[in-house]
């Protein structure tokens, strides 16, 4: 018996080799994990603090205007690739890439139009932190500060808007209730002339900066949720060498009155000397005034409601209405009444959201977006404006879907 164990280890021994030759040669042919990695095993730990992100609103719409229908097609209406973490316990990264829109660089801040977010946050304190880079303008209302891919459809204001602006910014959190931000930004990505073109009354503003004043308030335990902002942007300068400034004021209340009911309200004015939301602009024909014209006022007003049918199932509905007006309107010599306003602006969004998977943040949803130009009689005397509707009815999803 004991030489039959002592032959049994005998033989294990001298096969032992090719066992181990077996072994790597199977592993050079069918397992690609033997290899060294892209990112070396020591550093691999550092992965458990960053996060990829792909950013989705993928949809199927069928088209209609002024109630005619016009076309059906699929349709990327979001698609924006972000990466985010923590570098150490005190420095953060955030980098957010659009690829629905064109990568051209821009002349201002010399990075593609295409980039959202490109920036680091450095934690000062417990409660001050400085961001540097290109970042979302703190603006303020809710409707501006959701992600991306959970907006159907953009008011005028924030639709037409430079909405990512490089700079810096001082965040001051008093308590989970109270969040202060002061940012000093450029305030545009285009040259002055890619912007507003010949302008006999204005010439470039040497300094184009954007200052933004932004408070994020937490009242009644939660009931109620406030993100409040005044910005002032300088535009450019008059012929007699004072500035030219847009003011922008954004307040938006989100009122959480049941556990399944909550109503949000937005207010959003913008006070425009040189009209950098276009729109009165772009009613006007070219042959009447071929530059951006002055004193350009938007109001708007954008309202949520959502109620919560069950842990799987939203209902939601947004109102909008914005408000365009030509307050130098004076200007024009066949304007005999003295009339401003140029045109309303309304939207309708009801929509059924079903959330599948409890443990992801993925959703579909069926809705419909119709939306109303109103123009007034000046507009449409003087400048043959007509109104028009659209719509589309659209079925998709939406998901930020975490890739690690």
């Amino acid at each position: 018996m004991k030489s039959l164990k002592s032959l049994k280890w005998i033989l294990l021994f001298l096969m032992l080799p090719s066992v181990v030759w077996a072994q790597k040669q199977e592993r050079q042919v069918g397992d690609t994990t033997y290899y060294k990695t892209l990112i070396p095993e020591t550093k691999q730990g550092l992965l458990k603090n960053m996060s990829m992100i792909a950013n989705m609103n993928f949809a199927f719409r069928n088209e209609f205007v002024d109630g005619e229908y016009t076309q059906s097609r699929f349709r990327n209406e979001q698609f924006r690739l972000e990466i985010r973490g923590n570098v150490t316990d005190k420095v953060y990264f955030r980098f957010r890439d659009r690829y629905t829109r064109a990568q051209t660089s821009e002349s201002i801040d010399n990075i593609s139009r295409s980039v959202d977010l490109a920036y680091i946050r450095v934690a000062l304190s417990d409660k001050w932190t400085v961001s540097a880079g290109k970042m979302c303008a703190d603006w303020g209302a809710w409707e501006f500060d959701w992600n991306p891919i959970d907006i159907y459809e953009y008011s005028d204001i924030v639709e037409y808007a430079d909405n990512f602006l490089t700079g810096v910014g001082f965040t001051y959190t008093a308590s989970p209730k109270n969040q202060w931000t002061l940012q000093v930004l450029d305030s545009r990505t285009k040259s002055f002339d890619e912007l507003y073109g010949a302008q006999p009354n204005y010439t470039e503003s040497k300094a184009p900066l954007a200052f933004v004043a932004n408070w994020r308030g937490v009242l009644l335990d939660g009931k109620i949720k406030t993100i409040w902002s005044y910005s002032l942007f300088n535009e450019a300068q008059n012929i007699d060498g004072s500035s030219a400034n847009m003011n922008y004021i954004a307040l938006g209340t989100e009122f959480n009155l049941t556990d399944k009911f909550s109503f949000i309200y937005d207010f959003k004015w913008s006070d425009e000397e040189l009209d950098r939301t276009t729109i009165v602009s772009e009613t006007i024909p070219n042959d009447l005034f071929a530059f951006s014209v002055s004193n350009a006022e938007y109001i708007g007003h954008w309202t949520h409601f959502r109620y919560r049918v069950s842990p799987k199932v939203n209902l939601t509905f947004i109102a909008m209405l914005d408000v365009a007006n030509w307050k130098n309107s004076s200007n024009d010599p066949e304007n005999l009444t003295g009339e401003e306003h140029i045109r309303n602006a309304w939207g309708f969004i009801p929509a059924v959201e079903y959330y599948p998977w409890s443990d992801l943040n993925m959703r579909f949803f069926a809705n419909w977006v119709g939306r109303r130009y109103d123009y007034s009689d000046y507009s449409q005397e003087r400048f043959g404006a007509s109104d028009y509707t659209t719509g589309r009815f659209t079925v998709g999803f939406i998901s930020p879907l975490a890739i690690f």
